[in-house]
């Protein structure tokens, strides 16, 4: 301070032939003491009353007035400052601080008379809320000195978290004015209790710093606290010295300076005999070079004593001090604003003039405010409407060098914005990474937050489960119906639609198994053509085999029609030829089956042959059963046109990855039943003709490998049904559904075409000798044979007594004389 105002009264420019001076005084950094001290600026305020004193000739005392004070520099400590403002606003007395950055001060009805050439704590906090932000902590604790200072602080640093968000506070803790022994490991100890909260605000003075710090060491926690420190830390050596690994990493902040170099010479240049005027530089004297002056340094065990020749930065180490800047700006602000003033009345007059004889404090806080210059520092000082100075911060991190020391790096700077340099950042033992305080890590993609009931900064992530999706940070939602989340679970993707593929194992047996019925039935068929005018194709009744070989094809070629991928053209061949193959097969043979059983029980009655049994009416009877089934078909067109759609419910897995849209054709199971209903009827009743017939005498017609072909058909289709609808739940319900269908279909064609045809082509090709026309037999006998009894006389009634038929095609026999027959089914095979 004393410097600053040697040197404004050396500058010729400013407050020309007019000298500053100044009464200083010790405030002890207690309020108390320093209302004390504050008194004696405002004793030539003061009227003393004297009408009760006399003096000794009886005359009135003449008081000896001290000095006029227009203005106060200080104090650093803010509640010095606020005990003080209060005083010198009743006086009218603009008081200028250097140091002092409680956010109360900044209120204009209180505090009217009071500036200050450094920020409010209330943008030190923002500070410091942005430096935790960019740190990317959202759960720190928080740690006050009792006093104006680190609660107004901490009081901020709360009413800004709690206006923003995003920044939860743990704890907040208070350092009594006078800490008991044993009271800081108890404010570590309690800091542990939220362990996840590492990073702890702190507004305190130099000394609890520092206790701090040690209670933190004597507790085994280096490492563990990241500390972040106001500007009573800054960048100082005092708090850190013995705990240099503690504080290792701690950012701090720091009003933006700059080293007044001018102030370094003229210190290092200070000495007991040319710094008298400084009545505590012996104090510092003795302090800074470890030694007492006067007869002290001469007892026993005492330090050594001082010579005075000892020089500041070569027997001793030297730093200037971070407030010099500020000191020096606020003497300069009440120069600039007295110079003002002094233009404004004085009028170029020489010195004071009269009209500054009284100055009026009021008119003095205007000039105040309205000065502008650059500081020591180089940068503007200037006052905004309530006192304060713009917020300009450096950022400060205590970190390792590479000479194994530690020192303060500048890492950052903040001007309403914060511009800080992470990469420059170092933690323990150099490490770079960035540590963590966090209440609770970072959900991960596809995971909600829980929040914990009055912690926002305190959540349990749960994972967004089945078909849901995360949607915000909060909450998760179902994905629409064909869709499934993706892998990260924060969108939804189209499931995957599939369809039976020829290359599946679902798909290659049944298409081998239909391929060879194919072959074998285009074998039987062709070689009933190439044999076609012979006995034994003749006997089979010709017309009715090819209907049945026809329906067995049918049932053999819907493999194909199942396995391919649906679209409109093969949903139609579907419904059209599902039961139609089957409808072919048990509709000739259920004709067939009906025809042997009217025959035999009609000649149980008469010899009278039945109706309706010539091919012709055979035919007729197929294709008007098979044309019920197209009828039922058409009407299904007509009902509900065939399309094709996606079952996503069929392979719905509880595992959304393994889940499949499955491309179908528009048949339902109930579609199903009623298109293969009605040729099982047929099946159903054919089977009850077979059984019926099965007393035919085997040498005559197909009766019992009718029957045994439908018992077996019977059995095949008896397993089909509990497999294909007791699969319906299954994931794998459309192979085996399919698989089982198209199996049941060709082993059915299968049954048939080896029972009925194969050994009728085994004697066509490995026999031919067979195949040769044979007597025709009496229906007599027939229907002795088919009755087991001797009953039917009526054959006397014809020539001979015989009754000439056949119950196979006629044969022609070898003779070409012509046959005389009286009661004859020629040419009507059964």
């Amino acid at each position: 301070m004393m410097f600053a105002i040697d040197l404004i009264n050396k500058d010729t420019e400013l407050l020309p032939n007019i000298t500053l001076g100044a009464r200083i005084l010790d405030t002890c950094s207690r309020d108390t003491y320093a209302l004390e001290q504050s008194l004696t600026f405002v004793q030539a305020l003061i009227e003393k009353d004297g009408s009760d004193v006399r003096c000794a000739n009886g005359d009135l005392p003449i008081f000896a007035k001290p000095d006029k004070i227009v203005g106060v520099i200080g104090a650093a400590a803010s509640s010095v400052s606020i005990m003080v403002a209060n005083i010198l606003r009743l006086f009218k007395i603009p008081q200028i601080s250097y140091a002092s950055t409680a956010p109360e001060l900044s209120d204009n009805t209180r505090y009217d008379f009071f500036s200050r050439v450094v920020p409010p704590d209330s943008y030190q906090a923002q500070a410091m809320m942005d430096i935790v932000t960019a740190m990317g902590w959202n759960y720190v604790s928080t740690l006050a000195s009792e006093g104006n200072y680190g609660e107004s602080g901490v009081e901020a640093f709360v009413h800004i978290s709690r206006e923003t968000g995003g920044v939860c506070i743990a704890q907040s803790l208070k350092i009594p004015r006078e800490p008991k022994p044993g009271e800081f490991d108890k404010i570590i100890i309690r800091l542990l209790e939220t362990s996840n909260a590492r990073a702890v605000i702190m507004f305190a003075n130099e000394d609890d710093i520092r206790r701090i710090l040690d209670a933190a060491k004597h507790n085994n926690q280096t490492g563990h606290f990241l500390w972040v420190g106001s500007d009573s830390w800054g960048s100082k050596i005092s708090p850190v010295i013995g705990q240099e690994r503690v504080a290792e990493g701690a950012v701090t902040i720091l009003p933006k300076r700059a080293s007044v170099d001018a102030f370094d010479r003229y210190f290092r240049s200070r000495s007991l005999s040319n710094n008298r005027r400084n009545v505590w530089f012996a104090e510092f004297w003795e302090e800074n070079f470890g030694c007492k002056l006067g007869m002290h340094g001469k007892r026993p065990g005492s330090p050594k004593k001082c010579t005075g020749l000892e020089k500041v930065g070569r027997d001793s180490s030297y730093e200037q001090e971070g407030k010099v800047q500020f000191v020096m700006d606020a003497v300069y602000a009440m120069a600039h604003a007295l110079h003002r003033m002094h233009r404004e009345l004085c009028y170029g007059y020489p010195g004071l003039c009269p009209k500054m004889a009284n100055i009026d404090g009021k008119e003095l806080l205007s000039h105040i405010r309205a000065v502008n210059f650059n500081g020591s520092a180089g940068t503007p000082v200037v006052f905004n409407e309530n006192g304060d100075a713009p917020g300009r911060y450096d950022i400060f991190q205590y970190q390792s060098t590479n000479r194994s020391t530690r020192e303060y790096k500048v890492i950052g700077t903040w001007t309403n914005k914060l511009h800080l340099n992470v990469e420059a950042m170092q933690w323990r033992a150099g490490d770079p990474s960035l540590p963590a305080s966090v209440c609770s890590v970072p959900c991960r993609m596809g995971e909600r937050k829980k929040i914990v009931k009055g912690v926002p900064c305190c959540w349990h992530c749960e994972r967004c489960e089945g078909y849901h999706f995360q949607v915000s940070e909060f909450s998760c939602e179902l994905c629409p119906y064909e869709q499934r989340p993706d892998a990260n679970r924060t969108g939804c993707q189209n499931i995957p639609i599939i369809k039976l593929e020829w290359h599946s194992p679902w798909a290659v047996i049944p298409v081998f198994i239909s391929m060879l019925g194919i072959i074998a039935t285009t074998f039987v068929i062709v070689t009933f053509v190439r044999y076609n005018e012979t006995p034994i194709v003749r006997a089979s009744g010709r017309e009715m085999s090819y209907v049945l070989l026809t329906g067995i094809f049918l049932c053999y070629a819907i493999t194909f029609l199942m396995i391919a991928a649906p679209d409109v053209g093969v949903c139609s061949f579907r419904r059209i030829f599902l039961g139609l193959g089957m409808c072919f097969s048990y509709a000739a043979l259920l004709t067939k089956t009906n025809r042997i059983h009217r025959i035999f029980e009609q000649g149980k009655k008469s010899v009278s042959a039945p109706r309706f049994i010539s091919p012709a009416s055979q035919l007729v009877i197929t294709f008007s059963l098979i044309s019920v089934q197209l009828l039922g078909v058409f009407v299904w067109f007509a009902v509900d046109p065939p399309h094709t759609f996606v079952d996503y419910g069929e392979q719905r897995t509880q595992d959304p990855a393994a889940a499949r849209g499955v491309l179908k054709c528009d048949i339902s199971d109930l579609s199903l039943i009623c298109s293969l209903g009605y040729s099982i009827l047929l099946m159903v009743t054919c089977t009850v003709y077979a059984i019926k017939t099965r007393g035919v005498p085997e040498t005559f017609n197909e009766a019992k490998p009718i029957g045994f072909t439908m018992y077996t058909t019977c059995i095949i289709w008896l397993a089909f049904i509990p497999i294909f609808f007791g699969t319906a739940q299954s994931a794998e319900r459309m192979y085996i559904q399919t698989t089982t269908l198209t199996i049941s279909l060709s082993l059915s064609a299968s049954v048939s075409l080896g029972m009925l045809y194969m050994p009728k082509v085994y004697v066509i090709i490995f026999h031919p000798e067979q195949n040769i026309p044979k007597r025709k037999r009496s229906f007599k006998a027939i229907v002795t044979a088919a009755t087991m009894s001797g009953k039917l006389q009526k054959g006397g009634d014809r020539p001979n007594g015989e009754v000439q038929t056949e119950l196979c095609e006629s044969m022609e026999t070898n003779t070409s004389s012509t046959k005389t027959t009286y009661v004859s089914y020629s040419n009507h095979a059964i």
